[in-house]
């Protein structure tokens, strides 16, 4: 959907009639917008070109601006976007139904209007636009479906969440879409109302659960990022406050994957070397997202974030997969099984220095994997063994890793509860003793050495034990 809607702002302009823009003057608007970054202005006085509605708050009947003298179309499009601020309650589907019905043509004539590339907007009008859009979007979002924890969410077996006012919401955010994208749209001027405190705004409004939304918001801040350069730090330290908040705090957020995908997009075109600033935001934000409970909501977009990195930058590797161990999941298999697929996606990006500084710890916890009782573990660590490159990657360091998993290759072996688990295991010790016999054949005399001592430490324990209870029984 994604794509979908990135193609739609990029529609042809159509042949219609252009609107002729209000001549600024020195009188001030009827209606400001107050940010959070501008100072607060007295009240101003309606100019005289722009006409008050006679009842405020009741949606007027207005004609098609197509069929409006040319020039008065800049006034009747102002009062559209007034009549567009006013508010409706949706929980009762015939409530004012009139009224919606009215709101929503003039919603869809105005996007049409920006699409179409003939509203060639001043700032007066651009003001009003952004007020409206922002009378509309800027709302409290209803109590959360799923509690304060989104683990076990799964938004294809839970039925999705349907904002009701979303026919409104839905051209509105449109609305907003087209006028970023559009070419018509003055840089100098549009950056004075989407502003950092509109943007900080826009990016609480990804905590809404109705999946459209955040469609929609996903691509309207990417094309803010991408179009406005002086938003961008202050939009990746925002995304960068609201992972501390949903880590630290709530542990509840539902936009963190639309969030993710944004960001893999951000993080693609870091240019090199990279900034210290970056790979913070890497060890401080996205490696410590690996142990929130419900990290499968976001896993798919956190994983292409993190290669991201890696891949741009090489000797991060060692910093990543030390940070992923150190959340690894110690109760939850689910969790486990995606943390060995992600892992393998750093590893075929992962250049042989890199590797060899982390391969101890790394190995110490697949030999664990490969001996876990849930067979999806063991079958995912032991699936690393078809990848070619961490198979040179493990033959070129096979002095150090063979010792480390040698035990729990031969307990697989000699009795796992699950057959593939068997085979696979045969299969990757066969790989190791065509590898190098001698290093096998000289793990495996160390390993029957081992059991033969555990045997007789048991005995000598079994000893220990009897002359105690003798002891205690001469008491």
């Amino acid at each position: 959907m994604f794509n979908k809607i990135m193609k739609r702002g990029q529609r042809k302009p159509s042949k219609s009639e252009a609107i002729e823009p209000p001549i600024p003057s020195t009188a001030a608007p009827d209606v400001t917008v107050n940010h959070a970054s501008r100072l607060p202005a007295a009240p101003p006085q309606a100019p005289a070109h722009v006409p008050v509605p006679q009842n405020p708050g009741v949606v007027e009947v207005l004609p098609m601006l197509k069929d409006v003298p040319l020039s008065d179309r800049h006034v009747v499009f102002i009062r559209k976007l007034q009549n567009c601020c006013i508010m409706f309650d949706f929980s009762d589907t015939m409530k004012s139904a009139r009224e919606k019905e009215i709101k929503r043509q003039t919603l869809a004539e105005l996007v049409d209007l920006v699409q179409s590339g003939s509203c060639k907007m001043n700032e007066i009008m651009q003001e009003e636009l952004v007020k409206m859009i922002s009378a509309n979007i800027f709302r409290c979002l209803p109590p959360s479906q799923h509690g304060t924890v989104m683990e076990g969410v799964d938004p294809e077996e839970d039925e999705m969440f349907m904002d009701p006012v979303w026919p409104h919401l839905q051209l509105v955010y449109e609305l907003l879409l087209r006028y970023v994208v559009s070419s018509d749209t003055d840089n100098k001027v549009a950056k004075k109302y989407l502003d950092h405190s509109f943007v900080l705004k826009l990016l609480d409004l990804f905590d809404s659960e109705d999946m459209r939304e955040r469609e929609y918001l996903k691509t309207i801040l990417h094309r803010i990022y991408g179009r406005f350069m002086v938003h961008r730090p202050f939009i990746r330290n925002a995304i960068n406050n609201i992972f501390y908040r949903f880590l630290f705090e709530t542990e509840r957020y539902c936009g963190i994957g639309e969030l993710l995908e944004i960001l893999g997009s951000i993080i693609n075109g870091f240019a090199l070397p990279m900034k210290e600033e970056h790979k913070l935001f890497l060890v401080r934000a996205l490696i410590p997202l690996h142990k929130a409970k419900c990290v499968a909501s976001y896993h798919q977009q956190l994983s292409y974030c993190i290669t991201q990195f890696v891949a741009k930058d090489y000797r991060l590797a060692d910093i990543v997969i030390r940070g992923m161990l150190k959340y690894w999941p110690v109760t939850n298999c689910g969790k486990e099984v995606l943390f060995l697929g992600e892992l393998e996606e750093i590893l075929e990006v992962t250049q042989s220095a890199e590797f060899q500084c982390c391969m101890v710890p790394l190995f110490r916890q697949i030999g664990r994997c490969l001996n876990s009782l849930h067979f999806q573990v063991a079958e995912r660590a032991l699936f690393w063994w078809n990848n070619e490159h961490i198979v040179r990657l493990i033959a070129e360091n096979r002095h150090v890793i063979l010792p480390i998993i040698f035990d729990a290759l031969e307990k697989n072996t000699q009795g796992h509860w699950n057959q593939a688990i068997l085979g696979l295991s045969s299969n990757v010790r066969k790989m190791f003793l065509e590898m190098d016999t001698e290093l096998f054949e000289k793990c495996q005399r160390q390993y029957e050495e081992m059991e033969a001592g555990v045997g007789v430490r048991e005995e000598h324990r079994e000893l220990a034990w009897k002359r105690i209870e003798e002891v205690a029984t001469q008491i």
